[in-house]
């Protein structure tokens, strides 16, 4: 690092896609002005490598801010004014002018044409490079000292000389384990505790014993006690379920599932959009003109034969049982075990380098037209380090972009 980058305009704490952003729209907005990422990694933007599967989950195609905004189960209020700032058309063309265009799939998932992360990533890097903006990697901030008269002096771990910055961003992602802790304490900056978001949940029980990889296209899924039900798509693991509608559920449930350690029961409706009086007719129907059919060898569209089987075999229903034999009572069990699947989570599985928290930098505490915070003047943060979370879809990476624009925005004005 030269001596020249030393006193610097902006300092971004972190390379990841909110760092990123917030540096490169900074360096647009300004001319002769010092930015500069640094990073406490050996890698950079290494969520939008793994986001998506590798092929990076830009943006979601949601471009009225009131919907928008339903979509994160923390920091809704806030967001809506800043979305009429920069939304999702905004992404899309500010990637559209850097020759990258992205597409839009049927959920409304907005990726690369080419499908690889790389193509944001390589993206960022070069935009950096041509705007002058420098990458420090291996570079973890130990300490931000507010300086008498403004700005910031900043202790990076292997650095002997402090950094001078007129306005530091945060933009660590989770603030989990971070460095920063006792420095955002000692500058009186709140922090609303950290909980897992976006996990799967480890349930045992023979309804799903060898289904790893059954899939379920919708389902309906609610947390006993919770605030309501979440649906999507549903996936059985080795270890229990996942999927949209569990990832769902787990965000909008995050802080009451970890008050009590994830273990809880959760109910499952395998058919959401047939409702309990329409499913017993169709019951009926089945038994009118196809009576002699085995009922486990009829299932019930969308329902795949394997787990059609096995509800039917755990709801009590004997295997050569056919449709117009079937007593009452079975039949009212079936039709409880596809409506009200009741189960019970024992743990959660979350796949640490794609974690995602609940809590983080207090809302109260940021001025969200301009991300500066209302404690320290000069001191701004964005992304996933505020106690703002999405739901799965690109609505996190939204967060990122927004935020990031907002605060540039405020630092270039100053």
């Amino acid at each position: 690092m030269n001596d020249g980058a030393r006193e610097l305009d902006l300092a971004v704490i972190g390379g990841g896609a909110s760092g990123f952003f917030t540096a490169l729209q900074y360096a647009e907005m300004t001319e002769g002005k010092r930015v500069a990422i640094f990073e406490k990694g050996a890698e950079v933007l290494q969520k939008v490598r793994i986001s998506g599967g590798g092929r990076c989950n830009v943006t979601h195609a949601g471009f009225d801010p009131r919907e928008l905004v339903k979509h994160y189960p923390r920091g809704s209020r806030e967001l809506l004014a800043a979305f009429h700032r920069w939304q999702p058309s905004d992404t899309v063309e500010w990637f559209k002018r850097l020759g990258v265009n992205l597409k839009v799939e049927a959920d409304g998932r907005m990726f690369p044409e080419s499908d690889s992360s790389e193509t944001i990533i390589r993206c960022f890097l070069d935009r950096a490079e041509e705007l002058g903006v420098p990458v420090y990697r291996k570079r973890t901030l130990l300490e931000i000292e507010a300086r008498e008269g403004g700005g910031f002096l900043l202790v990076f771990d292997g650095l002997t000389e402090r950094v001078a910055a007129r306005a530091v961003c945060v933009a660590t992602g989770s603030l989990k384990g971070s460095a920063l802790s006792r420095s955002l304490e000692m500058l009186e900056q709140r922090v609303v505790p950290l909980v897992p978001s976006l996990f799967a949940f480890n349930v045992v029980d023979p309804r799903i014993v060898d289904l790893a990889g059954v899939s379920h296209s919708r389902v309906g899924v609610r947390r006993e006690g919770g605030s309501g039900w979440q649906h999507g798509p549903l996936l059985i693991t080795h270890r229990g379920f996942s999927g949209p509608a569990i990832l769902r559920l787990s965000a909008w449930e995050a802080r009451g599932m970890a008050e009590v350690d994830h273990h809880f029961a959760f109910v499952i409706d395998w058919l959401p959009e047939v409702g309990a009086e329409e499913l017993a007719g169709r019951f009926a129907e089945i038994r009118r003109t196809q009576g002699a059919k085995l009922v486990k060898n009829t299932p019930i569209s969308p329902i795949s034969r394997r787990l059609w089987e096995r509800i039917v075999a755990c709801a009590g229903v004997d295997e050569q049982a056919v449709w117009g034999q079937l007593p009452k009572q079975e039949m009212r069990r079936l039709l409880d075990a596809l409506k009200g699947a009741r189960f019970e989570a024992t743990g959660k599985t979350t796949n640490k380098d794609e974690f995602v928290t609940c809590g983080g930098i207090e809302r109260k505490t940021v001025d969200f037209r301009t991300m500066e915070s209302r404690v320290t003047p000069g001191l701004y943060f964005v992304g996933e380090c505020l106690d703002i979370d999405g739901i799965t879809g690109g609505f996190n990476f939204q967060a990122a972009w927004t935020t990031g624009y907002l605060a540039a925005a405020a630092v270039a004005r100053g």
